[in-house]
């Protein structure tokens, strides 16, 4: 336990357009207020991080980095979750997933995955300017409208989507290994990585890529109803990241837990509730302490 150096923030869902939110420095004071000594920066949002400048100069990281610290506070790692996304994006979601591309390659999908694996290259190379050793990102998903197999998926289906899925993500995969930085794969709802079955297809599919790893965040799993604390035993040597929240299944007569078709609409989602946790941490063996230590809980 003496590695454990406290508590890290994502900064994704609190940047805003109000003060403190509303840039770096004064979301790490405020960070660094509450208690927290770490920081994750998702490089989408350029209020964080200028992240072609962040890779192209290690004076800017040198300057970012410093002003992080002079709050308190640690980089941890940086986020590629929405570019990540759209490494791989099914037809179905173009139009709902462009909003997570800039408007030049709107309608343009082969542009868009085209920027989104540059954008990826570019995290590899300001991670190791920042003297970071892991990335936190999303898969994209060419296979989840498949998730439930009804009508029954065509034979070599599941085959071809990761073989697909791993020729998109090897260029990746090597640009980090490039700079000695995981790519750490959040395993999440509604992306082709999205249990311990998955991970290892697509790991196979890169030829088992040792810069292939794993964000473990149990709040999903509690969601897609997986044993969180069993997939520690089976997948403890990949986890090299860790994000925390609470979570609670709430099964109802009306809605299942991962589509509710309410969402965004003014009726309130039973399913799920992030207020009160079933998710209890005192169910960790200590045995896998160190793992959840060494995958960052900074």
């Amino acid at each position: 336990m003496q590695t454990l150096k406290g508590p890290g923030i994502f900064l994704a869902q609190f940047m805003g357009d109000e003060a403190p939110f509303n840039n770096l420095k004064s979301i790490c004071k405020w960070a660094a207020s509450l208690g927290y000594i770490g920081v994750q920066i998702p490089t989408w949002d350029s209020r964080c991080i200028d992240l072609k400048k962040a890779a192209e100069s290690k004076d800017y990281a040198d300057e970012l980095r410093e002003m992080v610290e002079s709050c308190g506070l640690q980089i941890t790692e940086l986020s590629t979750h929405l570019q990540g996304q759209l490494v791989a994006v099914h037809p179905a979601y173009d139009v709902m997933f462009d909003g997570f591309a800039p408007k030049s390659v709107h309608g343009k999908p082969k542009e868009r995955t085209a920027w989104a694996v540059d954008q990826l290259k570019l995290a590899a190379k300001a991670s190791k300017n920042l003297g970071l050793k892991a990335h936190a990102t999303f898969s994209g998903a060419l296979m989840w409208h498949t998730v439930y197999p009804w009508p029954q998926r065509p034979a070599g289906l599941v085959e071809d989507g990761f073989k697909e899925l791993a020729k998109r993500w090897l260029p990746i995969l090597n640009a980090f290994d490039k700079v000695g930085v995981d790519v750490c794969y959040e395993i999440h709802p509604g992306e082709d990585l999205h249990d311990g079955i998955t991970f290892e297809r697509f790991w196979e599919a890169t030829g088992k890529h040792k810069r292939a790893n794993i964000l473990y965040d149990p709040s999903h799993f509690v969601l897609q109803q997986l044993d969180y604390l069993q997939y520690i035993d089976f997948y403890h040597s990949f986890i090299k990241m860790f994000h925390v929240k609470d979570a609670e299944f709430n099964p109802t007569g009306k809605v299942v837990c991962t589509e509710d078709f309410r969402i965004g609409q003014t009726d309130p989602v039973d399913s799920v509730r992030w207020e009160m946790a079933r998710l209890t941490f005192n169910q960790f063996s200590p045995s896998w302490h160190n793992t959840i230590i060494k995958a960052g809980l900074f």
